[in-house]
């Protein structure tokens, strides 16, 4: 049997060849059909520039049905799809352009990508934009439209995603062919998709939850995308009575909330509302059921092994909680002697199953760390069972921030912060924020009074470093960071003292 994922894919969504597979924004449609034949054309460019089974291909794309095609493209030539989100900046892309050693890197046109490739040594370096345009459309034009998908084994790798640890040194989380493959199958069965199902998708697609859950669904499912390049609310409520589920971040219904138009009749045609990639707050849930007459049902899971839990699709949706284990995926809460927690104790949440990864990209003994020794991942988030199992997620251990969605790692900032000039210390954390989930806060200790370090020049400095959902919203100065008999910082009372909701 061939486990290439696109293998295990394609043998659904090809029972209808016609279907539509993608309908974009000017209401161009893509069936299932040219979806195959388009990767195809991007498996055969992959071998003609020489690449092999295992070779990293590195994308840093916009949202089009091109950067769709590179990623099924990359799995039918056996390659590993390295996705990085579109506003890392040049310090970041060039760590993982090296530390990947891709053997193709597909950019959206910018001034540094081809310098920063050519200092990482990559031997081929496509462009492709905002329209599907560029080098590596040219590329694909000139390629023939079938490929014999590539064997691949169960555990050879499918993609590596890169996810920062609290010592702001990124890691590459290693996915296989069936770390992905198990996941979509429990998914797809966990949450009823149907027949005639449509998936009304606005996340972006270098990230777990829009490429590994949305994309994946909807092609086992043999399921239309409504396949716009990003989350635009008003949009939504003109798509809704097209679409049977959708799949968000909490920002997106909290905007939609935001929305007069948003009722129980725009959304009736509705089967599936599904919130993941951060806490969604109980008001949003209660306002979103009163309003929208739908239960939006939460669920958990991280980079390294996609979905652990989910609420059920049928029996209570419970707010605030993120349901129950998914079959096949052992979800444990531990304490620090790695025994098991009582119904309604606090501890750390490990996992184990068939969707978790096997380890980091060249990072052995970081993998050892990570594991138990009775082989369950410790994710560094902290949660609780009910007395009746369901799980809820209470912080994190590791002090992780997830702002709109996408992860945001103090330490990558406190390092870029404290090495500016006139600063002795700081400290970056994450408060309660309606629209994001999380909104990013610094607070700075000034060498002195007198230094002319204010918000502005810290903000100014951030964003020649660092993505923009890492920049903090509001920067806060101060005399001292409050501590504890150790010296370490106590995060938790100033959480507390800017625990205010920004606006």
């Amino acid at each position: 049997m061939n486990h290439n994922l696109y293998a295990i894919l394609a043998a659904r969504f090809l029972e209808t060849p016609e279907t539509a597979a993608l309908i974009l924004p000017a209401a161009q449609s893509i069936s299932f059909a040219d979806l195959d034949r388009a990767s195809a054309r991007c498996a055969n460019l992959l071998v003609q520039l020489g690449l092999k089974p295992g070779d990293r291909i590195a994308a840093q794309v916009e949202k089009t049905p091109q950067a769709l095609y590179l990623y099924l493209g990359s799995l039918r030539a056996g390659c590993v799809f390295v996705p990085m989100n579109t506003t890392y900046q040049r310090n970041e892309v060039t760590y993982f352009l090296s530390n990947a050693e891709p053997g193709l890197f597909v950019h959206t046109p910018n001034d540094w990508a081809q310098e920063l490739a050519s200092a990482a040594q990559v031997p081929n370096v496509l462009t492709l934009n905002e329209n599907g345009d560029g080098s590596f459309a040219d590329a694909l034009a000139q390629q023939a439209d079938s490929f014999a998908t590539v064997e691949r084994g169960e555990n050879d790798l499918a993609a590596i995603l890169y996810t920062s640890g609290t010592t702001g040194r990124p890691k590459g989380a290693m996915l296989s062919h069936n770390n992905l493959a198990a996941n979509v199958k429990t998914l797809h069965a966990y949450w009823h998709w149907q027949q005639g199902d449509v998936l009304l998708h606005m996340l972006p697609i270098f990230h777990v939850h829009g490429l590994f859950v949305a994309v994946h669904c909807a092609l086992y499912n043999g399921s239309t995308m409504l396949f716009e390049p990003k989350f635009d609310a008003k949009r939504v409520l003109e798509l809704l009575p097209r679409a049977t589920v959708m799949m968000g971040v909490p920002t997106f219904y909290t905007r939609l909330l935001n929305e007069p138009a948003f009722t129980r009749d725009s959304c009736k045609n509705m089967r599936l509302f599904i919130s993941g990639s951060a806490p969604l707050l109980l008001d949003t849930f209660n306002e979103f059921q009163q309003r929208g007459g739908h239960t939006i049902l939460e669920r958990y899971g991280m980079t390294e092994g996609g979905m652990f839990t989910s609420n059920p699709c049928d029996g209570e949706r419970r707010g605030g909680t993120v349901g129950f284990p998914l079959p096949g995926v052992s979800v444990r809460v531990v304490d620090d002697q790695n025994e098991t927690c009582a119904a309604n104790s606090i501890g750390n949440i490990q996992v184990r199953g068939d969707n978790v990864f096997s380890g980091y990209w060249r990072l052995p003994e970081k993998t050892r760390e990570e594991f138990s020794s009775d082989g369950y991942f410790k994710t560094g988030d902290v949660g609780k069972y009910s007395d009746d199992g369901y799980l809820t997620i209470v912080g994190r251990s590791k002090d992780l921030i997830i702002s709109g969605g996408l992860n945001v790692y103090p330490k990558e900032i406190e390092s870029v912060i404290d090495s500016l000039p006139g600063l002795l210390e700081s400290a970056v954390i994450g408060i309660a924020d309606a629209d994001f989930g999380e909104a990013v806060i610094a607070v700075i200790v000034r060498r002195n009074e007198a230094d002319a370090l204010d918000a502005a020049s810290v903000i100014s400095a951030l964003k020649a470093e660092l993505a923009n959902f890492k920049i903090p919203k509001t920067v806060y100065f101060v005399e001292a960071l409050p501590r504890n008999i150790m010296g370490k910082v106590q995060k938790n009372i100033l959480r507390e003292q800017y625990s205010k909701p920004t606006a």
